[in-house]
């Protein structure tokens, strides 16, 4: 029996979300930021897994996919935030 299929529908979201904000704003941040930022964000959002992302975006209203979008953006702002300000206090900007 495979699995392979089964994901969590938020990390595509999350992760285009984090490329979306530095893209706009470029920094000299590393991959274990970007990665620490991911990790931050999805855990402030509540696991939604699906076989195929048509699952869930045929049965959503338009209301719930903007609410939806607005809770990804609220999460990676929040875990830029987050890991900065963590990064700051420790000195070390890959914690």
């Amino acid at each position: 029996m495979a699995f392979d299929n089964i994901h969590n529908y938020y990390e595509d979201l999350v992760l285009k979300k984090i490329i979306e904000i530095t893209q706009q704003h470029p920094s000299d941040e590393n991959a274990d930021f970007l990665e620490d930022v991911a990790c931050v964000a999805l855990n402030h959002l509540p696991p939604r897994y699906v076989r195929h992302n048509v699952d869930i975006v045929y049965y959503m209203t338009s209301d719930e996919r903007n609410r939806m979008l607005e809770q990804i953006e609220n999460a990676v702002t929040y875990a830029i935030e987050y890991v900065m300000s963590h990064s700051k206090r420790t000195g070390n900007a890959e914690n």
